[in-house]
């Protein structure tokens, strides 16, 4: 599943939301006018009506939605937390104890470093037992992962695995500020049916008779909840028909995450077993509907729902699939619960032997359920692997050094501290400056650590840290970025993984900072951005390879990926190449979905040109995707030759 094939996608189906909306508001309008007419009558005017009327009735019809939804994208400024919140979802805590939600950290974090993304705000409905989740944001940097109770207690790792994938699509196909839109839209063509029913409720009281002068007002409240209704239900129509392609390409996504099909597939024959199902208690779940693993309800309506048949998401990732697999998951489940109760029974009863113990939770783990291994999957491939891989390698105080914004802050520090001794004094100095004594020494504590490390773990130590970066005071954040620009610029020959991780912090913080300014797709093609990919591929050559002939060729390879039958000419990248090539990569960000894919493509084939990854070229391969706004290839993709 191609990834940039699905935000473009993502746009088309911004424009045909749009499209809807304005259809949908017409509607209104009309309805609206004709409310007019009969309030006209009503009132005793029974002479003609002036079009001026209707002219001003449409404008102030417009003109409340326009504000209504207005009011509600406002609402959601703060991004994928504004949203989780808004469900009655609450943090989950990144030095958390229980073992579930230590396994639901970990596989989250497994797949941002696999993506190339920040590891997102972690959010759980604990009074949600259904099997959902969902991703909100107006992009990767203020992403916030959010999932059920339900999730937690019923699904495997594999199981979560594939769910957290899904919703991890999601925030790669720019899935997320859509859905942001559609949330504003839509409560903007639906706040006319709460207005109607709250004159129904005050004019003809709690038993809900109208008599007496309050009939008037009845009839005026019975119209606006009838045009409120008229809302609604076009704007369910929206909501679902803009929401159910998009889920099946989520789908097909986790699968190319993971590289399996049983997580997904099984969480989803789960969903259709249990009695929960997917289904939500929050009084605002329809408006997050659109956004959700399942449907929102426990029943199944063909007009409204947002996400394909269960059966039929199934069949598509496991064509072979026949319905009575559903009814053996269902007695398997029940056989499962039943050995849980047995194990944990109540010690004043007889004693269960070893071997009994032993067989029931085994049982118990052949099914699927919680008591399964809490290890990391052998299904996945590539980069799960490669990631889980790498997390694990990192030393457990640098983990915890992670979790909390004011041990984060030195870690990340540490990690651009030079490895010559001569300009480590000058840093320290800097940095001392900047936050005082006792934070230098922290972070001098923290670069021999540092420096022991393998090289491919920086990034990832970097999208660790990041949630906890994010928690800091912004005056704290800003502070950071231009401590970490004065530590990069200190030497006249800048290090490049001090270059990487000061560009990739900057451009994820800001984007934190200020979640409803974070770059939409671009509309530029290729051609116009000629001397970017020149430039961009130039230096990625330049620093994955061992001579300048080496680079040339590395680099040819490149340019006949992106303009093939061309013969540009090579220019070795100057010492001071990092402003061109930050002012290279902000110009790419602004191409379509399929130009920035050509430019990955290209990028990939001046890495693998001399058959030997390097660690220099995989960190700038994830600030270039980083910058554009795309994912990072699959471990399997960087490698292949």
């Amino acid at each position: 599943m191609d990834f940039f094939a699905q935000q473009a996608h993502v746009r088309r189906s911004t424009r045909f939301l749009v499209l809807l909306f304005v259809l949908a508001v017409l509607l209104i309008v009309a309805a609206t006018d004709v409310v007019v007419v009969m309030t006209w009558f009503i009132w005793g005017h029974h002479h003609r009506l002036s079009p001026s009327v209707w002219v001003i009735s449409s404008i102030v019809v417009v003109g409340f939605i326009a504000l209504c939804s207005m009011y509600r994208i406002q609402s959601l400024s703060g991004g994928g937390q504004s949203v989780a919140e808004s469900v009655g979802a609450v943090p989950v805590s990144p030095d958390t104890n229980d073992p579930q939600l230590r396994q639901l950290r970990n596989v989250i974090e497994e797949v941002a470093i696999a993506s190339g993304l920040p590891v997102p705000d972690i959010y759980l409905m604990q009074d949600e037992h259904g099997i959902n989740a969902f991703a909100a944001g107006y992009s990767p940097s203020d992403a916030a992962i959010c999932v059920t109770q339900g999730c937690i207690d019923q699904l495997s790792r594999d199981e979560l695995q594939g769910v957290i994938a899904h919703e991890f699509s999601h925030v790669l196909n720019g899935d997320m500020r859509l859905n942001i839109r559609l949330m504003g839209l839509l409560f903007g063509i639906m706040v006319l049916a709460i207005i109607g029913r709250q004159m129904m409720w005050v004019g003809g009281g709690r038993s809900g008779r109208l008599s007496g002068d309050d009939g008037r007002q009845g009839l005026i409240a019975l119209a606006l909840l009838g045009i409120g209704y008229t809302g609604f239900f076009f704007g369910r129509l929206i909501q679902a028909g803009v929401a159910r392609s998009r889920e099946s390409l989520a789908d097909a996504s986790a699968v190319q995450f993971t590289r399996q099909t049983a997580g997904i597939a099984g969480a989803l024959k789960k969903i259709a077993v249990l009695d929960e199902g997917s289904a939500l208690q929050a009084g605002n779940r329809h408006e997050v509907a659109h956004m959700l693993f399942g449907e929102a309800d426990d029943t199944y309506d063909a007009w409204y729902a947002t996400h394909p048949p269960l059966r039929e998401r199934i069949r598509i990732l496991e064509p072979g699939f026949q319905n009575e697999e559903l009814v053996q998951l269902a007695q398997s489940l029940r056989n499962a619960s039943v050995a849980r109760e047995a194990v944990s029974a109540d010690t004043s009863g007889p004693p269960m032997s070893a071997a009994s113990g032993a067989a029931l939770l085994q049982q118990a783990s052949a099914t699927g359920t919680p008591a399964a291994s809490a290890q990391p999957s052998q299904a996945g491939a590539g980069s799960f692997e490669h990631a889980a891989a790498l997390q694990q390698s990192i030393p457990a105080t640098l983990t915890n050094a992670t979790q909390q914004p004011e041990s984060a802050l030195p870690l990340v520090l540490a990690l651009a501290m030079s490895a010559h001794d001569d300009l480590r004094a000058q840093q320290r100095r800097t940095i001392a400056n900047a936050f005082g004594d006792d934070l230098q020494y922290a972070v001098t504590s923290l670069a021999g650590q540092i420096e022991a490390l393998s090289p491919v773990v920086r990034m990832p130590l970097v999208a660790l840290s990041f949630p906890a970066l994010k928690q800091l005071p912004q005056g704290r954040q800003q502070t950071l970025l231009t401590t970490l620009e004065a530590l990069v610029g200190m030497d006249s020959k800048v290090d490049l993984d001090e270059y990487c991780l000061a560009r990739l912090l900057r451009v994820q913080l800001l984007e934190a900072m200020r979640p409803r300014r974070a770059p939409v797709d671009g509309q530029k093609k290729l051609p116009a951005c000629r001397d970017s990919v020149m430039l961009v591929c130039a230096v990625v050559a330049a620093h994955g390879s061992t001579d300048d002939a080496a680079a040339r060729r590395a680099w040819l390879l490149a340019m006949d990926q992106a303009f093939p039958g061309q013969a540009p000419t090579w220019q070795t990248p100057s010492l001071d190449w990092q402003q061109p090539f930050e002012r290279a990569l902000d110009d790419l960000d602004g191409l379509m979905p399929a130009a920035k894919e050509i430019v990955i493509l290209s990028l990939l084939r001046a890495i693998r040109a001399d058959g030997v990854i390097k660690a220099a070229e995989t960190e700038l391969l994830r600030v270039i995707c980083a910058s554009l706004h795309c994912p990072l290839p699959p471990q399997s993709d960087i490698q292949a030759g």
